[in-house]
């Protein structure tokens, strides 16, 4: 392949790769990016979950002090009937015992209405955490809301532009050497991107390592493509690609 055909495809290679290197930034972003929602959904979701834990909590305790209340209504209703149940009695014997069941009761009864004002007291302290929950989870949502709807935003943007650089790179694509073009395709897609880099301070743009003077040599000449003894990108000059 005569010299110039070779510069001048050099040349363009190194200008389809400053296109690669910014179509493959953006492919890496839009891969992040839906990510980064579903990191934000996950931590909106942890804090809508301990939110549902303490409404849970709260219908718990609604229960049980419900429950309670019926307890303390039988034990009342007990109550009441061996009252009522006193006057017809016949011995002091029967009169005492009843006396007892009587005393018996108060106490269940006691006990009772004790657990109730404490669920009256949790009922309270849970509800004000609900509230204070509520009230830091309307923050964290419109925070969230906010923080998807600009990443989705950016999402579409780097759609449009990918979408521009596709089509930038179908047109140079078409200036290359089906041959060489291969070569440097096969090359980018094992490189993340980046199959062609220039020598700057006698080292490769890639790997950065050292590249001899008469890999350089070789690159000076034109007379087919050169790569890195180390990482096989191709190299170019700046000044002659």
């Amino acid at each position: 392949m005569a010299e110039v055909l070779i510069q001048d495809q050099i040349r363009k290679l190194a200008d389809l790769q400053k296109l690669d290197a910014e179509f493959y930034e953006y492919k890496i972003a839009l891969r992040e990016k839906p990510q980064r929602i579903e990191e934000l959904k996950a931590a909106f979701a942890q804090k809508k979950a301990g939110l549902h834990e303490l409404e849970e909590k709260l219908k718990a305790k609604q229960l049980e002090r419900k429950e309670r209340e019926g307890d303390l209504l039988v034990k009342e209703g007990e109550i009441a009937k061996a009252n009522g149940q006193l006057s017809q009695l016949k011995t002091n014997k029967e009169y005492k015992a009843k006396l007892t069941e009587i005393e018996s009761f108060k106490a269940d009864k006691s006990i009772i209405e004790e657990k109730i004002l404490i669920l009256f007291d949790e009922v309270d302290t849970v509800n004000a955490k609900i509230i204070k929950e509520k009230e830091a989870f309307a923050k964290e949502e419109k925070k969230f809301s906010d923080e998807k709807s600009v990443i989705e935003e950016e999402i579409k943007q780097l759609e449009d532009r990918v979408k521009v650089l596709e089509s930038q790179r179908q047109q140079k694509a078409k200036e290359i050497d089906a041959k060489l073009f291969t070569q440097y395709e096969r090359i980018l897609k094992g490189k993340d991107g980046l199959a062609m880099v220039p020598v700057k301070n006698n080292a490769c743009g890639g790997c950065y390592m050292n590249v001899p003077a008469q890999i350089v040599n070789e690159i000076q000449k034109h007379e087919s493509l050169v790569f890195c003894e180390f990482c096989a990108r191709i190299l170019y000059l700046e000044d002659g690609a």
